[in-house]
C-alpha cells in the first residue's frame, strides 16, 4: 500500500484559534482527519508528523526514505528559513510536495520566498485544507507514475 508521510511545520498546532482569517478555523486534527478520510478513498496509508523544531523536522525526512513513497509538507515559517529542510528533501529523492493554507504570494513580502519549492516536485497554496487534500491526490498520482516506469 502506498505510504505519505504528511508534516507539519511550526506553530500549525495552534491552528483553529490562530489568525483564522489567513489558516480558517479547522483545528489541525481536523485537517488531519479529512486527510485521513480522502486516503482511505485513495486507498493509500498517511503518517503525520507536527514538530516546532526544525531538526525534528530533518531527521525524520531523512530516515523516511525506503519508508515512505511521498511527502506532503507545510513548512510553515521554515518555508522562508530553512536550507537544512530543502536539503533533506533534496538528499532522500522522495517526491514531495509543498502546501500551505494560505497563499503565500498574497501576504508579507517575506512569504513570498520558499527555499523550500526548488526541491519539491511542486507547490500547491491557498486553498485551505483543500491544499492537503489537493497534494495527497497529486503524491498518489506520482506514486502510481513511478511504479509504472519501474
Amino acid at each position: 500500500m502506498k505510504k505519505i508521510l504528511v508534516i507539519h511545520g511550526p506553530n500549525l498546532n495552534l491552528l483553529g484559534d490562530r489568525e483564522s482569517n489567513f489558516y480558517g478555523t479547522n483545528t489541525l486534527e481536523e485537517i488531519n482527519q479529512q486527510i485521513k478520510k480522502l486516503a482511505r478513498e485513495l486507498n493509500c496509508q498517511v503518517e503525520f508528523l507536527q514538530s516546532n523544531h526544525e531538526g525534528v523536522i530533518v531527521d525524520t525526512i531523512g530516515s523516511s526514505k525506503g519508508k515512505v513513497d511521498a511527502i506532503v509538507i507545510n513548512p510553515a515559517a521554515f518555508t522562508h528559513t530553512s536550507v537544512a529542510i530543502r536539503d533533506a528533501v533534496l538528499g532522500v529523492k522522495i517526491p514531495t510536495i509543498e502546501v500551505h493554507l494560505s497563499n503565500i504570494y498574497n501576504r508579507e513580502e517575506f512569504r513570498a520566498k520558499s527555499l523550500i519549492a526548488p526541491a519539491a516536485v511542486g507547490q500547491i497554496s491557498g486553498f485551505g485544507v483543500n491544499s492537503y487534500l489537493l497534494a495527497l491526490r497529486v503524491a498518489v498520482t506520482l506514486i502510481k507514475k513511478n511504479e509504472n516506469k519501474n
